[in-house]
C-alpha cells in the first residue's frame, strides 16, 4: 500500500499506516487484526466480543476485554500520529464496541468494491476494463497478509477474495468481447493452476486458447478441470463448459473472435481512448518447473526491495536459467500492469552473432506501439526514447541468454518502477558493480527436485515401477536440468523402454546419450556454445582441469597442472567460473559438474598428446612432492625416501607448520589417492610408490585404515617395478601393519615373513629391526 491523501489505511495486502516517507509501528499481530476488523467494518460499530472471539477463536484468556481496550487506545495514538484526525479519522467508543470514522476513500478495501460497482455499470468494456484494472491494482498480495492467521482471515476476507477472481473473471470476459484474447493466456493460465475448480475461468481459458489456434490445448484443459471435478467434487462439469467443449470439436464459428481493438489496458485513468495494448511478450510458461525455492526467493525479495531494480542469474548452459526467470515472471505478470517485455540477446547462439542492443530496442519500440517514422536511425538516441517511454511504468523485461554487461545497459530502462531480470552463461560483475544488479547464481538441482522433475516428465506410475533405475538416472544426470529433460523425453517418445536400460545407455555413453540433432536440446550442443565463448588460453585450461583426477583442484596444483605461475593460473580460472564452466568454493577451491567435467575431458582428447601427458606428470610430481614436504613436517624423525627431481614447470609446495600440513593433506586427500590411480594408469611406478610412502602416516593418522591396506596393495605392485629392493622390503613391511591394524593376522604374518626374508637376501639390518618390532612372528606355513 502506498500513500493516498497523505494517510491510508489498507487491508488488501496487509494494515499499515503512512505519514509522508515515515512508517508507524503498529503493534503486534492481533492489534493488527483489531485495526483490520474495523477497517473492513468502517463506520460501524464492532462489539468487544467479536473482537475478542477473533482474536482468541478458542479459549480466550480472562484478560482478553482488557487487552482489547489496550489495544485500541494504543491504536488511537497511531492514528493521532498519522495525522489521522486531519483527515476526519477517529476511533470512538460507542455502547459495547467501537467504531472506526473513517472516509471509505482511505481504505483500499472499500475503493476496491466501489470500483468494481463503477465497472459493471461502465458504459463500454473498454471503460470497465481500465476499471477494473484499477480496483484489481489494490491488491499487493494476500488480503490481511503479516496480520491475522489463515483461518481467521477466510471469515474476514473471504468474500473480498471471491469479489476478487468475479472481478477478473469479469474482465477477462469484457478483454474477449473486445477480441483481446492473446492478451490473456498467461493470466488466465496462472489462474486456473491456483483455482482449478472455476469453470467459468476454464471456460474463458478454453476459449483464449481457441481464438488463439490452440484448439488442441484448449481441449487439454476441459479434460484436466472434468477430471479435476471428479476426483475432488464426484461431479461432471455444468453445461457452459461442456457445451464450450462441443463447440471447439466441431469448430463451430460462433466462437470466433469480434475484430481487434486497440485499448490501453492498466492506465489509470479509465477512459476510451484507442492507444496500443500493453505488451504481452512472455513465453509460454514453462511446464513441470520444480524446485528453485532459494532462487526464487532472492527474485522475490529483489522485488519488495525498491532498491534492486535488476537481477542478474546466471550458470551454465543446461541448468535452467532461462526456465526460472519465464516461471518467476509469469507468477509475477499481474503486478506488471504496463506489459512485459522479453528478448532472446542470442549471446551463446549455435548459428547467429549475439544481437546487437539497437536491434532489441527497436524491437521494443515497436511492441510499444511506436511507429516505423518516429523511431531514431541513430542508436543512442533509440535507447534514450525507449528510457523516456518506460520511464514512469510498471513493466518486466527478461532479457535472456546475454553475451556480457555491454549488451544489456543500453534496454536498461529509465526511472525506478520497472523490475529486469537477465538470464546470461557469464557473471554480468560490470552489470553488478554499476547498476547494483542482484547475483542470483544458479547451480544443479538437488536430488529431490531433480526426483521431482523426473517424476513430472515420467509419471509416479513408471518411475515407482523401476525406482533403483529411476536413482541412477538421477545420480548419472547429476541435478542437470536440461540433462534430465533429455532422458525424460528419449523415455516418454519409448515408452516400452525399461528406464535401466536408459540408465546402462547413459552410463555406457556418457554425453553421447544426452546428444539430440536439435541442438538446443543436446547438452554437448549447449555446452560446445559456451566453449567457443572462450579465449584460446582459456579453452586449454578448460580441458586440461577436465582431466584433471580428483572432484576438484586447487590453486597451486592447478599451477603446475597448466605450467602458469599461480596468478596467470588465477585469472584463467577465473575465466572459466565467469563462464558458469567451473565454481570456486568457500576455501579456494575449484570444481567442474560431472557433466561438464566429461565434455572437457572429450575437448582434452584434441590436445596433443604430449601435452595432456606433460600436464598430468606436473600434476603428479606436484601432489608427490608437496606431500613429502608435508609429511617431513608432520614427522620429521621418520626416514626420508630419495625422490627423483620434479619435471620442469612443477610448483611443490611446502607447508609451513603441522597445522598447514594437516590442512593441506585434508584439503587434497581424494585428489591424491585419484592422482595415485592416474599415475598407476600411465605406469608411472616411482610416482605411485613415492606417494603411497608419503601419503601413508597421514591415512593412519586419520583412521583410513581400509584406504590405506588399499594404497599399500598397490604400492606394492609398483615397488616390484623399481630397481630398489628397499622399496619392495618397505612394501611388504608396511603392507603386513596394514592387514595386522584391521585385524587381518595370518595375511600380515604372510608379508612380514616375505619382508624378513627380502631383508635378509639384501642385508637389509634395519628392515628385519623394524619387522621384529611387531611382535614374534610364527613359523611360515
Amino acid at each position: 500500500m502506498v500513500a493516498h491523501q497523505e494517510i491510508e489505511f489498507g487491508v488488501l495486502g496487509c494494515v499499515e499506516a503512512w505519514s509522508g516517507p515515515r512508517r508507524l509501528e503498529l503493534g503486534p499481530p492481533k492489534q493488527r487484526l483489531v485495526l483490520a476488523v474495523l477497517l473492513l467494518e468502517a463506520n460501524r460499530v464492532i462489539s468487544t466480543e467479536r473482537l475478542v472471539d477473533l482474536s482468541w477463536p478458542q479459549d480466550p484468556p480472562a484478560s482478553a476485554r482488557t487487552a482489547i481496550h489496550g489495544r485500541i487506545s494504543r491504536l488511537r495514538a497511531t492514528i493521532a500520529a498519522a495525522d489521522g484526525l486531519a483527515h476526519g479519522v477517529a476511533l470512538v467508543s460507542e455502547g459495547s464496541g467501537y467504531r472506526l470514522n473513517i472516509d471509505p476513500e482511505l481504505v483500499d478495501a472499500h475503493r476496491f468494491v466501489a470500483t468494481l460497482g463503477q465497472a459493471r455499470e461502465a458504459a463500454t468494456d473498454e471503460i470497465a476494463v481500465g476499471l477494473y484494472d484499477r480496483a484489481l491494482r489494490l491488491w499487493r498480495g494476500t488480503a490481511l497478509d503479516g496480520a491475522v492467521s489463515s483461518d481467521v482471515r477466510l471469515r474476514l476476507c473471504g468474500n473480498l477474495e471471491e469479489a476478487r477472481l468475479l472481478a477478473l473473471e469479469d474482465r477477462a470476459d469484457a478483454l474477449l468481447r473486445l477480441g483481446l484474447h492473446r492478451s490473456l493466456i498467461d493470466g488466465l493460465t496462472s489462474l486456473l493452476e491456483a483455482h482449478p475448480m472455476r469453470e467459468r475461468m476454464a471456460s474463458q481459458l478454453v476459449l483464449t486458447l481457441y481464438r488463439s489456434g490452440q484448439a488442441g490445448h484448449a481441449l487439454q484443459v476441459c479434460q484436466r478441470v472434468r477430471a479435476k471435478l471428479r476426483d475432488e467434487l464426484g461431479i461432471d462439469p455444468g453445461p457452459a463448459l461442456s457445451e464450450l467443449e462441443l463447440a471447439v470439436l466441431r469448430n463451430d464459428e460462433s466462437l470466433l473472435a469480434p475484430a481487434d481493438v486497440r485499448l490501453s489496458v492498466g492506465t489509470a485513468n479509465a477512459t476510451s481512448e484507442t492507444t496500443p495494448r500493453p505488451a504481452r511478450q512472455l513465453p509460454a510458461a514453462p511446464t513441470g518447473f520444480v524446485g528453485r525455492e532459494d532462487a526464487l526467493a532472492h527474485l522475490d525479495a529483489a522485488l519488495a526491495d525498491d532498491t534492486v531494480r535488476i537481477s542478474s542469474i546466471a550458470g551454465s548452459g543446461g541448468i535452467g536459467k532461462t526456465w526460472l526467470a519465464l516461471n518467476w515472471a509469469h507468477r509475477h505478470a499481474d503486478q506488471y500492469p504496463d506489459g512485459q517485455l522479453f528478448v532472446d540477446l542470442r549471446g551463446f547462439s549455435p548459428d547467429t552473432a549475439p544481437m546487437d542492443p539497437a536491434t532489441a530496442v527497436r524491437g521494443f519500440l515497436d511492441a510499444l506501439g511506436v511507429g516505423p517514422d518516429r523511431i531514431p536511425i541513430d542508436p543512442h538516441a533509440r535507447a534514450a526514447m525507449f528510457r523516456d517511454l518506460v520511464a514512469d511504468k510498471r513493466m518486466l523485461m527478461v532479457l535472456d541468454n546475454a553475451t556480457d554487461s555491454g549488451q544489456i545497459v543500453p534496454l536498461l530502462p529509465g526511472g525506478q518502477t520497472c523490475t529486469v531480470v537477465v538470464t546470461s552463461r557469464t557473471r554480468l560483475t560490470g552489470l553488478i558493480t554499476r547498476h547494483a544488479a542482484q547475483h542470483v547464481p544458479l547451480d544443479a538441482l538437488s536430488e529431490t527436485e531433480a526426483g521431482a522433475l523426473l517424476t513430472n516428465r515420467l509419471g509416479e506410475c513408471r518411475v515407482a515401477a523401476e525406482p533403483a533405475a529411476a536413482e541412477q538416472l538421477i545420480e548419472l544426470c547429476g541435478g542437470f536440468p536440461l540433462a534430465l529433460s533429455i532422458i525424460a523425453a528419449h523415455a516418454q517418445v519409448r515408452p516400452r523402454l525399461p528406464l535401466a536400460v536408459l540408465a546402462d545407455e547413459l552410463r555406457d555413453l556418457g554425453l553421447d546419450a544426452l546428444a539430440d540433432d536439435d541442438p538446443t536440446a543436446s547438452l554437448p550442443a549447449v555446452l560446445s556454445w559456451s566453449h567457443r565463448a572462450l579465449t584460446p588460453p582459456q579453452r586449454t585450461t578448460f580441458a586440461l582441469v577436465g582431466i584433471a583426477p580428483g572432484p576438484d583442484i586447487g590453486l597451486a596444483a592447478a599451477a603446475s597442472l597448466m605450467h602458469h605461475d599461480p596468478s596467470d593460473t588465477r585469472k584463467l580460472l577465473g575465466g572459466l567460473e565467469q563462464a558458469s564452466l567451473i565454481t570456486q568454493s568457500a576455501d579456494g577451491r575449484y570444481r567442474m559438474h560431472d557433466l561438464i567435467r566429461h565434455y572437457a575431458s572429450d575437448i582434452a582428447k584434441l590436445l596433443p598428446e604430449e601435452r595432456r601427458i606433460s600436464a598430468l606428470r606436473r600434476l603428479c610430481d606436484f601432489y608427490l612432492h608437496t606431500a613429502h614436504n608435508a609429511d617431513r613436517q608432520l614427522n620429521p624423525h621418520r626416514e626420508p625416501i630419495s625422490l627423483t627431481q620434479p619435471v620442469p614447470g612443477t610448483r611443490a609446495y611446502s607447508p609451513p607448520d603441522d597445522q598447514s600440513a594437516l590442512t593441506w593433506f585434508d584439503s587434497e586427500y581424494r585428489c591424491l589417492l585419484a592422482t595415485r590411480e592416474t599415475a598407476i594408469s600411465h605406469e608411472w611406478h616411482q610416482c605411485v610408490w613415492g606417494l603411497t610412502w608419503t601419503v601413508e602416516p597421514f591415512l593412519r593418522r586419520r583412521g583410513q585404515l581400509r584406504d590405506r591396506l588399499a594404497i599399500w596393495q598397490t604400492g606394492l605392485a609398483a615397488a616390484l617395478h623399481l630397481a630398489n629392493p628397499t622399496a619392495h622390503i618397505l612394501a611388504h613391511r608396511l603392507l603386513g601393519r596394514a592387514h595386522a591394524d584391521l585385524g587381518e593376522h595370518d595375511e600380515a604374518i604372510d608379508h612380514l615373513h616375505q619382508t624378513l626374508a627380502l631383508a635378509e637376501q639384501h642385508q637389509d639390518d634395519t628392515n628385519q629391526a623394524h619387522t621384529h618390532r611387531t611382535g614374534p612372528l610364527p613359523p611360515r606355513g
